[in-house]
């Protein structure tokens, strides 16, 4: 097998999990994940980069923070939200959270139990740990850009350590919780979070997986051949 093969099993391996095991991951192998996602590139080699990772039972005080904040105020997140998702964004969309519901038997246009599902966003999915994720306000949105690289990576690398995860901009949708809870300063931006650990295979959350667009609809290809 090459190594892009290698690199392509682990990328479709990957995918958003939504329930976990209690068992936490072990401090060395966090640290693994995170060096890992550390050879991202980025601007003049910035690398903005900071991640706070919760461990067990700080996860679960946490959690229970953050659902009691999340349920009775309104978000403040650092970075504005999208201004809207229109043509194939809004389809894409959609059609991700049809595939959410149909996995875990929620009947289209019930939003009492879609609200609920919502909800778990800010129990962190069951999840024993959280990585939250900053960059330097200064550098704006190449730091923004710069993190999202990381983000991924970390997400790969974790998928290759047989540790699942799930990226949440739900969570840093309480700014201040999150500074007043970590200690993060003013000057970071609290991009989002990662829920993480091992995955709860049978639960039916995870069964499901979204489509990707078709090459023709990302790669353009210019000059002679």
């Amino acid at each position: 097998m090459t190594e892009l093969e290698t690199l392509e099993a682990v990328l479709h391996r990957r995918h958003s999990c939504r329930a976990f095991r209690p068992d936490p991951v072990p401090d060395d192998v966090i640290a693994r994940i995170t060096l890992a996602a550390g050879r991202a590139p980025s601007w003049c080699n910035a690398q903005p980069w900071q991640v706070i990772v919760t461990r067990r039972a700080e996860t679960d005080r946490f959690r229970a923070r953050l659902y009691a904040t999340a349920t009775a105020q309104s978000s403040q997140p650092d970075l504005d939200w999208p201004k809207r998702y229109d043509g194939v964004y809004q389809d894409r969309r959609r059609a991700c959270g049809f595939q959410l519901y149909d996995a875990v038997g929620i009947a289209k246009g019930d939003r009492v139990a879609s609200m609920q599902q919502m909800l778990e966003n800010y129990r962190l999915f069951g999840a024993p740990h959280v990585a939250l994720v900053t960059s330097e306000a200064d550098l704006g949105t190449y730091g923004v850009m710069d993190c999202g690289g990381f983000i991924a990576l970390w997400t790969i690398a974790a998928t290759a350590a047989g540790v699942a995860s799930v990226p949440q901009a739900a969570v840093a949708a309480f700014a201040p919780l999150l500074r007043a809870e970590f200690g993060i300063p003013a000057h970071r931006h609290i991009l989002c979070a990662i829920a993480f650990g091992y995955a709860d295979t049978a639960a039916p959350v995870n069964q499901f997986r979204t489509d990707r667009a078709a090459l023709t609809d990302v790669l353009t290809m210019v000059g002679d051949a």
